[in-house]
């Protein structure tokens, strides 16, 4: 099939390459050529614009930060709607905004194209490997025209309803799971200033009050200290991309008159984090500042860290 796809980022450049390994046309672009060097090596082209690139394509997609990107490259200058084609289709694998969504979706629709919502549940290994969770919103039948090539880039692809659901169901997973963290590490600070060491205080949270992802996720961050953007690292996110998808479900709470007190605590610890300058740390950086607050620092050494955990 012709695809498009735009965004080459830490997400999108794997999704976009397993669709061109899958024997798929693929165009592709972003606002850093350079992304696509390998792409371009495994049989993909270049696209000079989203519109170039839509173009090209039956199906295009956008893999981009958020909804003030998402927006103007579907629907501005050069963008995705001015080269789609009456009856093609436009999947955003954005964790996005389902206002913006919605909007978006209106505006192709006027123009004959179809429009899916399928953000991704995952860390770049998932993306790499093909088994992310995409949760996918719009109409029934195209979801099912474009489940096969959905299906090459998760391994649990579902639709869960109108235009937007998608998103809305992406911005609750994250912001359960933000959330989660917070409270997490209240137990742990004070676990371990109570008396009870890391390893010991970890075996007995780990195996009643939690299960993955966390237990797989603190291990590799928290436990060692380490933050930053690795090449190597199991599960990265970006502080700044958890903070965006806060202040998404925030503001959805906000539009239907849902009091969310934690999520809101949860959002100002993010806030508090950027203005640290750790946006581009790994987004556990948050838990750094219940750290500081209450004067431990929860670490377990790799040699401590055996199948017992």
């Amino acid at each position: 099939m012709d695809i498009g796809f735009i965004g080459l980022g830490s997400m999108g450049g794997p999704m976009a390459r397993n669709l061109v390994v899958a024997g798929h046309s693929v165009a592709v672009h972003d606002l850093r050529r350079e992304r696509a060097d390998e792409l371009l090596e495994l049989g993909a082209t270049w696209a000079d614009s989203p519109k170039a690139a839509a173009e090209r394509s039956e199906v295009t997609f956008t893999s981009l930060p958020g909804p003030l990107e998402m927006e103007p490259t579907a629907l501005g200058p050069d963008g995705v709607l001015e080269g789609a084609g009456r009856g093609t289709v436009y999947v955003d694998l954005t964790s996005n905004s389902p206002a913006v969504v919605r909007r978006v979706h209106d505006a192709f629709r006027e123009k004959g194209v179809a429009m899916l919502d399928a953000p991704v549940w995952g860390a770049v290994a998932n993306a790499r490997a093909g088994d992310l969770g995409v949760m996918v919103g719009g109409d029934e039948a195209v979801f099912e025209l474009c489940k096969p090539l959905l299906d090459v880039i998760g391994d649990d692809v579902y639709h869960t309803g109108s235009i937007g659901c998608g998103c809305i169901c992406k911005l609750v997973n994250n912001c359960v799971f933000a959330c989660q963290q917070v409270a997490v590490i209240e137990g742990l600070t004070l676990g371990m200033k109570a008396g009870v060491k890391p390893k010991d205080l970890w075996r007995s949270v780990s195996r009643s009050a939690l299960g993955e992802p966390q237990t797989g996720l603190l291990p590799s961050t928290l436990f060692k200290g380490e933050f930053e953007q690795r090449a190597d690292a199991p599960v990265y996110f970006a502080l700044r991309l958890s903070r965006k998808d806060m202040g998404l479900a925030t503001e959805l709470a906000r539009q239907h008159d849902v009091p969310m007190s934690i999520a809101a605590l949860c959002e100002q610890e993010h806030v508090t984090a950027m203005n640290r300058g750790w946006g581009d740390d790994n987004f556990t950086k948050v838990l750094a500042l219940q750290e500081e607050r209450a004067g431990v620092e929860f670490r377990i050494p790799d040699s401590e860290q055996d199948e017992t955990l």
